[in-house]
């Protein structure tokens, strides 16, 4: 049970991520994967592509298909939809890590 809420989670914190990158450029799957890879997340194409699939379903992404030195990929970039969920979710985001640190202390952290 720990294990599955703690995936839910990250999978939220993924989401979010997901938008910030597509907000600065368009990328690909791989890409996303080796990104969040980078930060710590231990997550395969299993679980990023239905994600972005999803995302692309509730039209905060839009996906192209490119061809790029003869291979073929999906390109993903954040929506205006995407930009306003964006906004709001920084917003939330950075009221929850003020909260932390005016209230950090060795009992809560």
């Amino acid at each position: 049970m720990k294990e599955k809420l703690s995936r839910k989670l990250q999978l939220s914190f993924i989401r979010v991520h997901v938008l910030y990158h597509a907000s600065k450029a368009p990328f690909y799957g791989v890409w996303m994967l080796e990104e969040l890879s980078s930060h710590g997340y231990d997550f395969g194409p299993s679980t990023i592509y239905p994600l972005l699939k999803e995302m692309t379903f509730a039209k905060i992404l839009s996906v192209e298909n490119k061809v790029i030195d003869g291979k073929q990929r999906k390109y993903y970039s954040i929506t205006n939809a995407g930009k306003e969920l964006l906004t709001i979710s920084i917003h939330q985001v950075k009221q929850l890590l003020l909260e932390i640190k005016e209230n950090n202390d060795e009992k809560t952290i």
